[in-house]
């Protein structure tokens, strides 16, 4: 047990710079205020023209300038946190080390291809931790017989994989990623071992990719193990019996590996499913593995994973434990969140999906504040804090559990005692996804989860260590990105309309710099109303030529350049400290906008309608297979426009209308030719849709210069296009400072715009468009009724 002295296993170190920072802080938002005191102090009186409009831009400001503070929360108060493996081994043995068991989720085998499942799950079987100690249990929610019979091939290659992993210190014990870095490295090691383990492999990749593409398995394998019989009953992915099979047996004395080692417990479990019961999706599937694992492993400690998050290093079960086992410090944390790591990220990130500043900034800043929030992966639990255990002062966790009753069952006796715990009945009439387990009825149970166990009392832990614990797939298309955002941002929209919301937080044992935290996150889809008006009607009004901000001879306008400036400049700073590079932080920026004026705005109307009860919640699943071409896409940095979905026709319409009010503007200013008083009047505006333009760039390629499978879809180009001169152009026809002679002047582009609207039109489906206004801004510019009709066809 080693010395009497105390000797900590982990210390929590203060982020550096934090006075400076609150300084800085407290000037930005002394800039805000000033901002938000022009606006009130110059709102238009009561009958004059843009009221409406400045009062809209006083909203939007002011929901900025909150939002802004919220932010604030998750930076004010950053702590990191380091351990002490070694100190960890010498006070414990081996049989004081807690049980762990370790949960891979998965739902359809045609979107999460089984062999990558396969990988998540052997490296977390070659663990370097006591075997009889570990057990994994895969959840499959889509009742696959192709990946059972996956499974079933890893548990057998799983016998030369863990003793090669231990013999040789293998680093990464995923093996697709383990020969992947081989291939880019001169490997000097023992050949002929490296080149049978290949091998075993590879065959066992080919059988499973094989059955895969065939959608059956081999009837020699159908027929050799006895867990296929199951499936006789199976009707479909909704409608089975709870499959559970124990493929290894820890406790068993001959499950060992080629070198006559124990191998850790492996588990197959198919909950059941029937159409007239709900199953709440993952959160439904992670409460019946807590229940099925009670019942033959009953580890303390509980890992969750999804089924493309690999563990990357073998040791992280022991960097958990030093935040659960240190006598003084331990009896008030539940849980210990890794950060999400993503092995085929780009250099410049083309979709943001490294969430660089969330996970080397914000969570480091809610940790300072009681921790961070749960992120339904990477996750280490107390299990009977899961379970619904409330925090009392001087609690004790005890670690030894003696089990040896269920031991001396037989596989099949333990199974079928089991498979109740799975039924979809089980959970009627307990306190099953409401004080224990899991929460349902929220897209985000994972966010929910850890909010309600924190406000118990309980505290949470975020460890973000040098080299990554766990290495995942990040979305490679833009509309993976913006689905799997849609789907984070409505859940936790939720979280805050729900009916418990208020009583969460006011009773809460929380922080309220923890609160503000998690309403930052809470907000996000609120977000969509501000930016849709900050991305419309300031280059509607450059357009028509009213000024919306301070001239550059004003005093006022200092604030507006202050606080833009600062808030930009520290936001690249801060990109590039946490690994960043400029092109990653300008695609994050693009990416920000795309999130809020699409995936933001369909999620704060998705959980509206749900609040209301209108539509029910739903559970969208990440594609992680993409075609080869996509692929090749995002591996060279092209973005992908290829999708057809609402999504694109939201952002490919502000695009174009932004588009058309800076090539108005650029008109006018050669028209007018008095370039400096139009940028002395409205520098802002200028400056805010020539930012609009420039970082959509690559979406203009997309619309109009590309010709691969990634380019916009005709249908959307031609919607946007469309849209985008419906909105302009009655600003410009009600612009009564332009001259006739810049009438004249202009008709040419425009005209020339009209006969490319006709040309997309006559290609595509615009039965009862409204093309009204297009109509009347052709009569404007002197063209005839008939050119009209011979144009556009105009549909009442």
């Amino acid at each position: 047990m080693g010395s009497d002295k105390y000797m900590p296993l982990f210390e929590t170190k203060r982020a550096k710079g934090r006075v400076l920072y609150r300084l800085f802080a407290g000037t930005l938002f002394t800039g805000i205020c000033f901002i938000w005191a022009y606006r009130v102090g110059n709102i238009p009186k009561r009958g004059e023209d843009g009221r409406w409009v400045w009062i809209g831009l006083l909203g939007a400001e002011l929901w900025f300038g909150f939002y802004w503070v919220l932010t604030q929360a998750l930076r004010w108060n950053r702590v990191y946190r380091c351990i002490f493996k070694d100190r960890l081994s010498q006070r414990y043995g081996e049989e004081d080390l807690p049980g762990v068991d370790i949960f891979v989720c998965t739902a359809d085998s045609t979107v999460e291809p089984p062999i990558m499942v396969m990988n998540t799950v052997l490296s977390v079987m070659a663990y370097d931790y006591p075997a009889k100690k570990l057990s994994v249990y895969l959840s499959d929610d889509g009742g696959s017989k192709l990946t059972f019979y996956a499974l079933l091939e890893a548990s057998k290659f799983a016998r030369h994989w863990i003793p090669y992993c231990k013999k040789f210190k293998v680093e990464h014990r995923s093996p697709a990623a383990y020969f992947a870095s081989l291939s880019k490295s001169n490997h000097h090691g023992d050949t002929r071992n490296l080149a049978d383990i290949k091998k075993l492999y590879e065959e066992m990749e080919d059988r499973i990719e094989t059955a895969t593409k065939l959608g059956r398995i081999p009837e020699e394998a159908y027929l050799k193990h006895r867990g296929f019989s199951q499936w006789d009953s199976y009707s479909s992915r909704h409608d089975h019996d709870t499959i559970i099979q124990i493929l290894i047996d820890g406790k068993d004395p001959n499950a060992t590996d080629v070198d006559g080692c124990a191998l850790p417990t492996l588990v197959y479990l198919a909950r059941e499913k029937r159409p007239q019961h709900p199953h709440h999706f993952k959160a439904g599937a992670m409460n019946a593995l807590i229940r099925v694992s009670s019942n033959i492993s009953n580890g303390q400690i509980i890992l969750t994973l999804d089924c493309d998050m690999y563990s990357n290093n073998s040791l992280c079960i022991w960097d958990a434990l030093c935040f659960f086992m240190d006598i003084e410090k331990s009896h008030d944390i539940a849980f210990v969140q890794f950060p999400q790591a993503f092995e085929n990220t780009t250099k410049n990130d083309t979709y943001g999906g490294s969430l660089l500043v969330p996970y080397n900034v914000e969570l480091h800043g809610m940790d300072g504040l009681g921790g961070p929030l749960y992120i339904g992966t990477c996750c280490f639990h107390r299990r009977d804090v899961l379970c619904g255990r409330k925090f009392t002062k001087g609690c004790k966790f005890q670690w030894k559990i003696d089990d040896d009753n269920k031991g001396r069952k037989s596989i099949q006796e333990l199974e079928e005692e089991t498979k109740p715990l799975a039924s979809c009945t089980y959970e009627q009439n307990t306190e099953w996804g409401n004080e224990m387990g899991l929460k349902y009825g929220c897209a985000v149970e994972d966010v929910v989860t850890g909010l309600s166990i924190q406000c118990k009392g309980w505290k949470s832990v975020y460890f973000n260590p040098e080299k990554k614990a766990f290495l995942g797939v990040a979305p490679t298309t833009l509309a993976q990105a913006l689905v799997q955002h849609k789907r984070w941002s409505e859940g936790h929209l939720q979280i805050l309309l729900s009916k418990h919301s208020l009583e969460r937080f006011v009773q809460a044992k929380i922080s309220l710099g923890l609160q503000l935290g998690y309403i930052c996150y809470n907000s996000w889809s609120v977000n969509c109303l501000a930016t849709l008006y900050y991305s419309i009607i300031p280059s509607l009004c450059l357009l028509k030529g009213i000024s919306l901000y301070p001239q550059v001879s004003d005093p006022w306008f200092m604030p507006f350049a202050c606080v833009i400036s600062a808030k930009y400049i520290y936001s690249l700073i801060e990109f590039l400290c946490c690994g960043g590079t400029i092109l990653g932080w300008w695609n994050e920026q693009r990416i920000w906008l795309y999130k809020r004026t699409s995936s933001y705005l369909f999620a704060f109307i998705d959980a509206i309608l749900k609040t209301l009860a209108f539509t029910n919640v739903t559970f969208l699943i990440t594609p992680k297979v993409t075609d080869e071409d996509a692929s090749q896409r995002y591996e060279k940095e092209i973005m992908d426009f290829g999708a057809s979905t609402p999504m694109f026709t939201i952002i490919a319409t502000l695009a174009m209308l932004n588009f058309f009010c800076f090539a108005g503007m650029v008109m006018k200013v050669i028209m007018d030719a008095n370039v400096f008083k139009l940028f002395e009047e409205m520098p802002l505006q200028i400056l805010l849709c020539g930012a609009l333009v420039l970082i959509n760039l690559p979406l203009y390629q997309g619309l109009f210069l590309r010709k691969d499978k990634g380019k916009v879809p005709s249908s959307i180009t031609e919607s946007a296009f469309v849209l985008a001169l419906d909105r302009s152009c009655p600003f410009v026809c009600n612009n009564r400072k332009f001259s006739y002679v810049t009438w004249k002047h202009s008709s040419t582009c425009c005209l020339k715009l009209l006969i490319c609207s006709h040309k997309l039109l006559s290609r595509h489906k615009y039965k009862g468009y409204n093309l009204y206004p297009i109509c009347c801004f052709h009569n404007q510019l002197g063209a005839t009724s008939r050119q009209c009709e011979r144009w556009v066809t105009k549909k009442n």
